[in-house]
């Protein structure tokens, strides 16, 4: 039963991934002290041709800076990618923009085994089309394009009392989207889109491992996440208190199954109306809160929850965890499975549900990302589209889907692999995302109410050196985003090639071609654009 020691208070943390915003990373345990800091300037001449609906050619300087760090010690490790870019364009009618990106995770042991601080940082750009659709990899000269910043702080701890071993964790959270432009749907009436929100969690369990004090494991936890949003004032708030028990089979297999009470409810306020009764939206193109209008019960479930599953170890580089249940009175499946048969090989593989905002969402992403992942950005935006590869697999795939204000229930799966073939690495993720929309009737989001929005999406990408010189990085993605709300799909493709040689000391030149199509319902045309980037880089 030694692998199934651990997996009790393993089982009951996962719980939390049910729930948004409340999945953590345990302390580290590092041994020795690694530190590569790698600040860089780069400067580039990227040609632009619009290939549809007209044909059309934009050409400007790119100008940028960044670091990447990673830092593991024994009590300590963060990983930071961050990068500004400006660009120049040439011609009256050209649009000069600049952006922030990054993403940044850490952990400090403040007592050592007990208490371990977690902090995350994300910053990113994105194209939002029609209805609130979003695509991860907008180009770097678009000016319509839009910033997400997310940032979340807080302790773990455990300790234990005897045979009783307690844990837990708390977080709060901060996200924002901005918008350039007003969102409208193909009927051309406006969309509120998400602003900004504050998320709180917590979690605490304590429990007995099965074979040390009794033949089975027992736990109790209980826990909380609220979400306040500041579109029309909406809260999500879900808190729960439960039992559990681990049954074990063999040394590798347990039988697990808890049951306890939840109280869920998503509420908000109603819009500002104009003397006809409609909703007023502000210059940003979002609704006007009411701050004197009753607060509006959306959703609400106040009883009984449980699930029954299965936990596999067979070993240390094996985990399945997979249960099914009752949860926000109705039926629920999650899980995830790890393996990890040598140190360059890694899969993963999460069915997640769980009612949110979409900051609680992007925060959740972030927090379960390690704190020890490499960055591929696009060569020519310098974003990161969504894919951040980890040794615990590629996260931040999916996290963004669709940016529409109300709460939501999200549910779906999503899958990573990465792999190191000789010199190449690799790296591959997908998924499947489903919202389904929660809004109170009578108020100013009452149409979405029960709006479905789906998003598919794969993407990977491909490195290895060429001679003692050179280095190749290719990328390609995929998006496919669906909604039952009559505006339309979206398919966004596309692919990039970069490739660097040293010329002296630590200049480097730099070259990439990138294509990338867009296929949108929410207008009558496609567009396709072919890009080609010559420059410079100095790594200090």
């Amino acid at each position: 039963m030694r692998y199934l020691k651990t997996s009790l208070l393993a089982g009951i943390a996962s719980l939390a991934a049910a729930s948004p915003a409340m999945a953590q990373e345990g302390p580290q345990s590092d041994q020795g002290r690694a530190t590569t800091v790698q600040p860089y300037i780069e400067v580039s001449q990227i040609l632009t041709a619009q290939l549809e609906p007209v044909s059309d050619q934009l050409t400007y300087t790119q100008v940028a800076v960044g670091v990447d760090t990673t830092v593991q010690g024994r009590r300590s490790g963060a990983s930071v990618s961050v990068r500004y870019e400006r660009n120049f364009g040439w011609g009256d009618d050209q649009v000069d923009t600049d952006t922030v990106s990054g993403i940044a995770r850490g952990y400090l042991e403040v007592v050592p085994r007990a208490v371990t601080l977690q902090a995350g940082a994300l910053a990113s750009r994105s194209r939002v089309d029609g209805g609130g659709a979003v695509s991860v990899n907008p180009l770097a000269s678009e000016d319509a394009t839009n910033q997400i910043y997310s940032v979340y702080a807080g302790p773990d701890f455990q300790t234990r009392a005897g045979a009783v071993h307690i844990s837990g964790n708390a977080r709060v959270g901060y996200n924002r989207f901005e918008a350039n432009n007003a969102v409208f749907d193909v009927n051309g009436d406006q969309v509120d889109v998400f602003d900004d929100s504050v998320t709180y969690s917590g979690q605490i369990a304590a429990g007995v491992r099965p074979g040390e004090a009794l033949p089975v494991g027992l736990a109790v936890s209980a826990g909380g996440f609220q979400e306040d949003l500041s579109n029309l004032d909406q809260r999500v708030r879900d808190v729960y208190v439960r039992g559990d028990v681990t049954v074990p089979v063999t040394p590798a297999l347990a039988l697990v199954g808890g049951v306890g009470y939840e109280d869920v409810e998503v509420s908000g306020r109603d819009a500002v109306r104009d003397v006809n009764g409609d909703p007023v939206f502000d210059s940003n193109g979002r609704l006007v809160t009411d701050s004197a209008s009753p607060r509006l019960v959306a959703f609400e479930v106040d009883g009984l929850l449980w699930d029954v599953g299965v936990l596999w170890r067979p070993s240390s580089r094996t985990n399945l965890e997979a249960r099914v249940g009752r949860r926000y009175d109705s039926t629920t499946y999650y899980g995830t499975f790890s393996y990890q048969p040598n140190p360059g090989d890694s899969l993963a593989i999460a069915v997640y549900d769980g009612i949110s905002g979409f900051g609680g969402v992007v925060n959740n992403s972030l927090s379960r990302l390690s704190t020890d992942f490499s960055v591929q950005r696009n060569p020519f935006s310098g974003d990161f589209g969504g894919l951040v590869s980890s040794d615990e697999g590629v996260g931040l795939v999916g996290a963004l889907g669709s940016v529409r204000s109300s709460a939501f229930r999200g549910r779906g799966v999503n899958a990573s692999y990465t792999t190191q073939l000789g010199r190449i690495n690799a790296a591959i993720g997908a998924g499947y995302d489903r919202r389904t929309f929660i809004a109170a009737a009578g108020g100013a989001l009452e149409s979405a109410d029960g709006i479905r929005d789906e998003s598919y999406y794969l993407t990977g990408t491909l490195s290895t050196d060429v001679g003692r010189s050179g280095a190749i990085a290719t990328t390609a993605y995929a998006n496919w985003f669906t909604s039952n709300s009559g505006n339309g799909d979206l398919t966004a493709v596309g692919a990039s090639a970069a490739y660097s040689r040293t010329l002296a000391g630590r200049l480097s030149a730099r070259a990439a071609v990138a294509l990338d199509y867009f296929d949108s319902e929410f207008s009558d045309e496609d567009f396709a654009t072919a890009s080609a980037l010559l420059g410079l880089r100095y790594d200090f």
